[in-house]
């Protein structure tokens, strides 16, 4: 497999969800979302979302749960993604398809290090 020079993170939101995120200067983890109630369309399905908040943790961080953490996928057109376009999961709430979804690039290199140099944690998981 060939790895990439400047291998890329991604992460996707509604639009309406683009003034608070710009406001704020950042992107919130789940568990911060439910708190600050920000105006706009949750895309992800609920289910998911709150066995993330309450049930998963990660081994590397004990007592840190994955909804701590802002989702980054590795994939620029992720399985959630997929879901959105197809519109037809059960669980999923959300209808109005990809056109209003925005997509974040970062780089990994540049986000790994700014993780270190803030001291904050981060993790990569399955």
């Amino acid at each position: 497999m060939i790895l990439p020079a400047r291998p890329k993170l991604y992460h996707i939101a509604h639009v309406d969800r683009l003034p608070s995120i710009v406001a704020d200067a950042c992107l919130w983890c789940d568990a911060e979302v439910s708190r600050r109630a920000p105006a706009g369309t949750m895309i992800g399905i609920s289910s998911i979302k709150q066995r993330r908040l309450s049930e998963l943790t990660l081994s590397s961080h004990p007592g840190l749960h994955v909804g701590d953490c802002v989702p980054f996928y590795f994939c620029a057109r992720s399985v959630m993604l997929y879901l959105i376009h197809q519109g037809n999961h059960p669980e999923l709430a959300y209808r109005g398809g990809q056109g209003p979804i925005i997509h974040f690039e970062a780089d990994l290199g540049a986000v790994v290090d700014w993780a270190d140099r803030q001291g904050r944690r981060w993790a990569f998981t399955l």
